[in-house]
């Protein structure tokens, strides 16, 4: 081999050369071939048209580009035999060995060193003709914890993981080293370190929705990328979700009947639903990805609710569907018992109102004037056991005993009026009235007003119609308790009632956690651990009339209410 200076329009790439791509990408070869010139000379040998380029294709194809700067000047080449063929790869795959990250280590701890004698990221680019961020980039890697960078060095570690480990506090890094140097455990790599990185999924900050000065959090910048990424997930998903409560509330100001926030990470399959306009009950349905990712998909419904609406609409009705009812059976049989508890004992003490229930009942009937008692069946045990700890139940059991007291009756048969599935009566009807006969008329209209109340039907308008008119406050009968909190599952409606006992900040705070979390929180305000907004606060469940949380319907008590109210009012 020979060195010579060889005019450049007389060189061209060779075939043989290993590097196939990313030849062409050679902005830092410029910078630096114009600042220094060229410091290693090209390898190549002799053919029929001039010379091709064995070794250093980028080099060429950086003086290439610079041609059309400046004048161009002969290239300093090495010149090989022609014909060696084999040898040509092995220079060319020996010189592209050499350009891999794993042997530059040297240089970024050589920059380190500048840096630590007064030089600037700035000094460094203009000194060696590269960019400012590929100088950041290897000090990065400089200042990686000691026995990774050798681990790295040594081809123990990949260059992506080492990327994202740039991204990482000292202490950060020490703990996923000791991870990786632990034969039992399995540290993270590659993508997946990023996620470790931020607690479980990286967070974009491109993904916010709220104003980026609202957090007071570290941001972390991938050197490598042009990503940046919140380092706390806990204050991105207080901000995150609070901005996604407004997004929400904005929906229904502009006349959105209905919006859906689905959970961090739910799936939401277009397939599964069908187009319908705003003004035809059209929802919004957000979607939150596990990144933090916002996206809104307006004007649908559910499939199976398009059916039930076609259905409808062919059979004439309005068919406007309402999806998933907002109460379970079981929570419907619920407050249907402890509502009609707190009425029933009420009732003991507006004895000209019980007359006037019997005549209704006399006048236009009712399921269960035989007469019998009201069952109280409980659709599960812990909805049974719930109700024995009712206050009002507590107190009519305590009123049945002095009524039974009165008549002169010992044996206790659980109510005074037999039930339905009792089959016969309890007592001798000769016997009975005997024993009215001789108490005065007040005795006799207690006797008569437990009869009216403890025959009253669960889950019927006439328990609408008492509580209303008599005012029945729940909170001197009911407390919210295990049952409830158990068999509510209504995400929407849990959030609504977090936000009237604590604050609109908590609820919106806590939008997408899951429904047990949320309940935890509602909970703590209920129990004194956190401070309530609403002293006395019961749910819309337990008022009279009933009132809904959603625009969703399909609650018997509502609509029993409803009528009960306008019929009063008419």
């Amino acid at each position: 081999m020979n060195l010579q200076h060889i005019e450049l329009d007389k060189l061209k790439t060779a075939n043989v050369n290993v590097r196939k791509t990313g030849a062409k990408d050679v902005d830092d070869l410029v910078s630096s071939i114009r600042s220094v010139g060229l410091l290693q000379p090209l390898l190549v040998r002799p053919n029929c048209e001039g010379f091709e380029v064995i070794a250093g294709q980028r080099r060429y194809n950086a003086l290439s580009k610079l041609a059309g700067e400046q004048d161009a000047e002969p290239v300093p080449c090495i010149v090989m035999e022609d014909g060696d063929d084999a040898a040509a790869i092995e220079a060319s795959l020996a010189e592209n060995l050499t350009r891999l990250p794993m042997d530059e280590i040297d240089q970024y701890k050589a920059f380190a060193a500048l840096v630590k004698q007064g030089k600037t990221i700035d000094d460094i680019a203009a000194h060696f003709g590269i960019t400012e961020r590929l100088v950041k980039q290897r000090l990065a890697i400089a200042d990686l914890h000691s026995p990774i960078l050798t681990a790295y060095r040594n081809e123990q570690i990949g260059a992506q993981t080492i990327r994202y480990l740039t991204m990482a506090s000292k202490a950060k890094q020490k703990a996923w080293w000791g991870l990786f140097t632990d034969e039992k455990a399995c540290a993270p790599e590659g993508y997946s370190l990023k996620d470790w990185l931020f607690g479980g999924h990286s967070l974009p900050v491109e993904n916010a929705l709220f104003d980026r000065t609202d957090y007071d959090g570290v941001i972390v910048s991938d050197l490598f990328d042009d990503e940046r990424y919140f380092d706390d997930a806990a204050q991105f998903w207080t901000l995150q979700n609070a901005a996604i409560a407004k997004l929400k509330d904005k929906y229904l100001s502009d006349g959105w009947q209905d919006v859906v926030v689905l959970d961090a990470g739910e799936q939401w399959a277009r397939w599964d639903h069908c187009k319908a306009p705003k003004e035809d009950g059209g929802r919004v349905y957000i979607r939150i990805g596990r990144d933090g990712e916002v996206s809104a998909a307006e004007e649908y419904i559910t499939e199976k609710e398009a059916k039930r609406r076609k259905k409808a609409k062919d059979a004439g009705a309005a068919g406007s569907g309402s999806g998933k009812p907002e109460l379970t059976k079981s929570m419907q049989n619920y407050l249907d018992l402890h509502r009609h508890a707190a009425v029933r004992k009420e009732l003991l003490s507006n004895s000209g109102l019980a007359l006037r229930v019997a005549a209704a009942q006399i006048i236009a009937g009712s399921y269960i004037w035989q007469v019998n008692a009201e069952p109280q069946k409980a659709s599960t045990e812990a909805i049974s056991g719930s109700l024995a700890g009712n206050r009002a139940e507590t107190a009519f059991a305590k009123e049945r005993a002095a009524v039974r007291a009165l008549l002169g009756l010992d044996v206790d048969h659980g109510t005074l009026v037999p039930r339905k599935h009792d089959y016969g009566r309890f007592y001798d009807l000769a016997d009975i009235f005997a024993k009215l006969v001789t108490l005065d008329d007040a005795a006799v209209m207690r006797v008569l007003t437990f009869v009216i109340a403890e025959t009253l039907p669960s889950g019927n308008v006439l328990v609408e119609a008492l509580g209303q008119i008599m005012a029945t406050d729940m909170n001197a009968h009911w407390t919210p308790d295990d049952t409830f909190f158990d068999l509510m599952r209504d995400k929407e409606v849990i959030n609504a009632m977090l936000r009237e006992v604590g604050t609109k900040i908590t609820a919106d705070a806590h939008l997408t956690e899951t429904a047990k979390t949320q309940k935890t929180v509602l909970k703590a305000y209920l129990d004194g651990r956190r401070k309530p907004n609403r002293k006395n606060w019961k749910p819309r469940y337990m008022n009279f009339p009933m009132q809904p949380y959603t625009k969703r319907g399909g609650i018997e008590a509502v609509d029993r209410g409803r009528k009960i109210k306008k019929s009063l009012t008419a």
